[in-house]
């Protein structure tokens, strides 16, 4: 009995050390999967090896006490391509600024899962196609930079219930229908949405209805 116990306490000590480069080899294939879907002719992924215990030696990549992924550091790396929806299970990952490159496609709806995030800058890029509606789910979000794209589409309402943004910025792109005034987007200024030709302003005391003039 005393060495089944034993064994116990000893297997659930090795999960428990296990646990953190599980998580980390878990974390080093999400990001790999960004740099196969990226060119790079600067070689600044040069570092990122899959092979490496855990992507914290990994240059532009910084990781917390416990080896978790916590920021991502590839802005005006002269990076082109699309994201990846692996980026998604970066559970722990606070901030992704992949500002001033040539990224194309699709922000994936898979972002909302990010619910550590603090900071997502992707502005001064060539992404299309909406802003995705599960963004309004990362809770902590601060900071959200989405301005100088080709991005269309309504600004979704769903972004209004963080109350912890502090910034946001999508001038410069060519959304539609109208800016929403409620919950945290109540303080922002006028020119976090200028330059979008097909957005009607404010819905000022409901006088301009969200469906309007987009399609």
């Amino acid at each position: 009995m005393e060495k089944s116990k034993e064994g116990s306490v000893l297997f659930a000590l090795l999960v428990a050390a296990l646990l953190p480069t599980a998580l980390s080899n878990s974390e080093g294939d999400s990001l790999y999967a960004l740099r196969r879907s990226l060119t790079d002719p600067s070689n600044v992924l040069q570092s990122w090896d899959p092979t490496l215990v855990n992507p914290c030696t990994w240059f532009h990549v910084t990781c917390d006490s416990q080896n978790r992924v916590i920021r991502v550091d590839l802005g005006n790396a002269r990076l082109s391509g699309s994201l990846v929806p692996e980026l998604g299970d970066l559970q722990h990952l606070q901030y992704l600024e992949l500002y001033k490159n040539n990224l194309t496609g699709h922000i994936p709806s898979e972002f909302g899962k990010l619910k550590s995030l603090v900071s997502l800058d992707l502005y001064h890029n060539n992404f299309t196609g909406s802003i995705p509606r599960s963004l309004g789910k990362i809770s902590n979000l601060a900071f959200l930079r989405l301005n100088s794209n080709h991005l269309t589409g309504r600004i979704p309402r769903e972004l209004t219930s963080i109350t912890t943004l502090k910034a946001v910025d999508m001038s410069n792109n060519d959304l539609c229908g109208t800016i929403p005034v409620t919950g945290s987007f109540s303080h922002l200024q006028a020119k976090s949405f200028e330059n979008n030709p097909r957005l009607n302003g404010p819905e000022l005391e409901g006088f301009v209805p969200y469906e309007m003039s987009c399609h």
